[in-house]
C-alpha cells in the first residue's frame, strides 16, 4: 500500500498522554473460553487415538471416495485435515461415533448444496456485501471476524426480498456459505473461535434457551450475548477498538482501508460519577492534530480545548460541551495550531452511575512550512 496515504505521526514518546485516572484494561477472553489447539504433538493420548479412530471409520464410510472438505482430503495424510477432523471431535466431545455422524451429516449437506461450485455462481446479493454481513480486520487473538447484521432485515422491503419465499431464502442462504467459503471461514459451530450476539432483542434468549440443550458444553461456551446497548463492552473483550466498526462502539470507518493499517487505539475506562481528562502535550506551532474517541454507550457530556503554553494566549474550544447520545458514533476532529499547545479531551460521566468503556487515537503532522 502506497505509504504517502498514511498520515506522518509526530514522534511523541517524550509526550505521552496525560490522564487524570488509571487506565484499567479489559481481559482479553472470559474466563471460560479457552483457546483451542490442532496440533497432533499436543493431543492427549486418547485424543490422539480419537483421531486416528475417526479417520479409519471414515475411510470404511459410504463418504470415503468423497470425503473432501474445502479443498482439502480428509483421507490421505494431508496435515489440514487434523485441523478438520479435530474440529468435529471437539464439538463432540472426542465421542468418535458422535462426531463421525456429524461430519457424514456435514458431508451430505455440502453435497446436496454444491458447495464447491458456490463461488461461480452470481446469487444477486452484491449490494448486501459490507451491509449484511462482511469481514473486517482481526480479534486480539489474530483471528478474521465476520460481522452479520441482521438487524437490517427489521425493513419491510428487505425482508420481503430475501426472506419473501422459499427460492429467495435459499438464494440468501447459499449466498451467506458463498461469502463464508471465499474468506476461508469454516461453517461450523467448532469452525470460529467465539460467537458474539450484540444488540439482540428480549426474546432471542428464548430461541437460545431452545437449542441450547442440543449444543455441548464447550460449543455454548463460545456464544457471548451482549445485551442491547451494550455493544462495546462485550466486543472490546475480544477486538481492539481501532478494528471495530463505529457502528458498533469503535474507531474504525469504511475509509480507513485507505490509510493503511489502523492507529493503535488506547483503551480506558470511566466510572460513574468520573470526570476524565485526557493532555496530549507538545504539539508545535504550525503542526495539525487529528484524533478520534468513543465512549462506549455515550450519554455523557464530551468536549475538547487546546491550551497555549505561553501565559499570554488564550484556550480555545475547539468542541463545545455537548451531550453525546447512546446512539452517536466516534468523534473524529483535527486542529492546526498557530503556536506550541496541548490539547485537552474532557469525558464527563458525572451525571451516570453506570461505567464505560472508551478508547481514542491521535497523530500528530508537523508543519511542511519552513522557518
Amino acid at each position: 500500500m502506497d505509504s504517502s496515504l498514511s498520515p506522518t505521526p509526530f514522534d511523541h514518546q517524550s509526550t505521552e498522554p496525560k490522564k487524570t485516572f488509571m487506565t484499567t484494561l479489559i481481559p482479553l477472553r472470559p474466563s471460560h473460553f479457552k483457546e483451542d489447539f490442532y496440533f497432533v504433538s499436543e493431543l492427549k493420548p486418547s485424543e490422539a487415538k480419537s483421531l486416528q479412530d475417526l479417520k479409519q471409520k471414515l475411510s470404511s464410510s459410504s463418504f470415503a471416495s468423497s470425503s473432501s472438505m474445502w479443498g482439502v482430503p480428509l483421507l490421505g495424510g494431508d496435515d489440514r485435515a487434523d485441523v478438520i477432523l479435530l474440529k468435529f471431535l471437539r464439538a463432540r466431545d472426542f465421542k468418535v461415533g458422535d462426531s463421525l455422524r456429524m461430519l457424514e451429516k456435514c458431508l451430505e449437506w455440502r453435497e446436496e448444496f454444491k458447495t464447491e461450485k458456490l463461488t461461480e455462481e452470481d446469487l444477486g446479493f452484491k449490494d448486501l456485501e459490507g451491509r449484511v454481513a462482511y469481514m473486517r480486520g482481526y480479534d486480539k487473538e489474530g483471528h478474521p471476524v465476520c460481522y452479520n447484521a441482521y438487524g437490517v432485515f427489521k425493513e419491510r422491503e428487505m425482508y420481503e426480498r430475501v426472506f419473501g419465499d422459499e427460492e429467495k431464502l435459499n438464494k440468501f442462504l447459499r449466498w451467506r456459505v458463498q461469502l463464508l467459503s471465499s474468506t476461508a471461514t469454516v461453517t461450523y459451530t467448532e469452525g470460529f473461535c467465539v460467537a458474539i450476539f450484540i444488540n439482540v432483542p428480549w426474546y432471542f434468549s428464548v430461541i437460545y434457551s431452545m437449542f441450547s440443550p442440543f449444543l455441548t458444553h464447550r460449543t455454548k461456551s463460545k456464544f457471548v450475548m451482549s445485551k442491547e446497548g451494550n455493544a462495546a463492552e462485550t466486543l472490546y473483550k475480544f477486538i481492539r477498538p481501532e478494528d471495530i466498526p463505529v457502528q458498533y462502539g469503535g474507531l474504525s470507518r469504511p475509509t480507513d482501508s485507505q490509510k493503511g493499517p489502523p492507529k493503535p487505539a488506547s483503551e480506558f475506562s470511566i466510572k460513574g460519577g468520573e470526570k476524565v481528562n485526557i493532555q496530549i502535550e507538545g504539539i508545535e506551532g504550525g503542526a495539525t492534530i487529528s484524533w478520534d474517541i468513543v465512549v462506549g454507550g455515550w450519554d455523557l457530556e464530551y468536549t475538547a480545548e487546546f491550551v497555549p503554553n505561553a501565559e499570554e494566549s488564550y484556550a480555545i474550544v475547539v468542541e463545545k460541551p455537548r451531550r453525546m447520545k447512546a446512539s452517536d458514533e466516534a468523534v473524529c476532529n483535527s486542529f492546526t495550531t498557530g503556536e506550541a499547545w496541548e490539547l485537552i479531551i474532557s469525558v464527563d460521566n458525572s451525571l451516570s452511575r453506570k461505567k464505560k468503556v472508551a478508547a481514542y487515537h491521535y497523530t500528530v503532522r508537523k508543519s511542511t512550512t519552513a522557518v
